[in-house]
């Protein structure tokens, strides 16, 4: 009986081992496949998000693209480009035209009489461009050129009689005075200047004060364009001449606002090699998360059919 016993209680363990190996090894391949699949699902979802990331940079860079973003950069200068000032004066007259430094004008001597014309002028004629029928007549006038001296010109113009009732002169600006005193068609020239650049007026009775500053706008063929801002500003003067009733006098000053020339032009802020590296990172990241789906879903797969022949051997061992 003892015997029999001692046997007894040395098969009970054995059998005890050998019912919870298989569960124990069957937990483990259970864990591990429950992992594999988690693991998929992760890399899937990797997947998803580069792909979007994908679309979304050569979205970004077609909508850059097709919005370039405006650069606007200042450089400082001590000379300008003389400019010219084309004046429309009708039946106004010239009396004087002085240049001037440092925003000193000295009173005035006998104002409304000629005084001294200092100043470079050229008197043209020329068809209207936009009518192409009547003539103009345009007197010319160099511009100041010395920022650094604040540097200024002063014109008084002189109008007799008038019969309307508000009483101006027409004025416009180009960039380069000695463009047009170089060109072989001046008449053309002057043509091309009124029909790119707008033209503005004073009025007779005021001092008009213009301050002017160049933008240069770079076009993306790479041309160039000019245009002159102002900033005006109107003084009142005070006649103390025995004068007939439709004198009228006009007084206007021209001088740079500031030694800076802008410069405006589009760039794409676009960097095609940012987002090659960027897009080769990605596709690299989803040939890495592929490579692993595939060798995941093979360890799966032999995972699973080592657990299905280790299940066999165990019936087979069975029957």
């Amino acid at each position: 009986m003892e015997v029999h016993e001692d046997a007894s209680s040395v098969i009970l363990p054995d059998s005890e081992l050998g019912t919870t190996a298989p569960s124990l090894r069957f937990s483990k391949t259970c864990l591990k496949n429950v992992f594999s699949v988690i693991l998929l699902f992760i890399y899937l979802l990797l997947m998803a998000v580069a792909v979007f990331l994908v679309y979304q940079t050569i979205s970004d860079f077609r909508e850059k693209l097709k919005h370039p973003v405006m650069s606007v950069s200042y450089k400082e200068v001590s000379l300008y480009d003389a400019p010219g000032i084309a004046f429309y004066p009708g039946k106004a007259r010239l009396l004087s035209c002085k240049h001037h430094y440092y925003d000193h004008i000295p009173p005035l001597i006998n104002p409304g009489q000629p005084g001294d014309i200092d100043c470079t002028t050229q008197r043209i004629n020329y068809t209207d461009p936009f009518t192409n029928q009547s003539m103009k007549y345009a007197l010319v006038v160099q511009g100041p050129r010395d920022v650094k001296k604040k540097e200024l010109v002063f014109l008084q113009f002189h109008l007799n009689g008038t019969d309307q009732d508000f009483s101006a002169i027409d004025y416009l600006l180009f960039s380069s005075f000695q463009e047009f005193i170089n060109s072989p068609e001046r008449a053309e020239f002057m043509k091309d200047c009124e029909s790119s650049y707008s033209s503005w007026k004073f009025s007779g009775g005021f001092r008009t004060w213009v301050k002017m500053s160049l933008v240069k706008t770079k076009e993306e063929d790479g041309s160039e364009t000019v245009e002159f801002k102002q900033e005006t500003s109107v003084v009142n003067y005070i006649d103390q001449r025995t004068k007939p009733r439709s004198d009228q006098l006009f007084f206007v000053v021209f001088e740079w606002k500031d030694p800076f020339i802008q410069t405006v032009q589009d760039i794409v802020t676009a960097n095609p090699w940012n987002m090659i590296a960027l897009l080769c990172g990605i596709f690299l990241a989803l040939f890495k998360a592929a490579d692993f789906a595939k060798l995941s879903v093979k360890w799966m797969i032999k995972i699973r059919k080592r657990h299905l022949k280790r299940s066999h051997q165990v019936r087979n061992h069975i029957n």
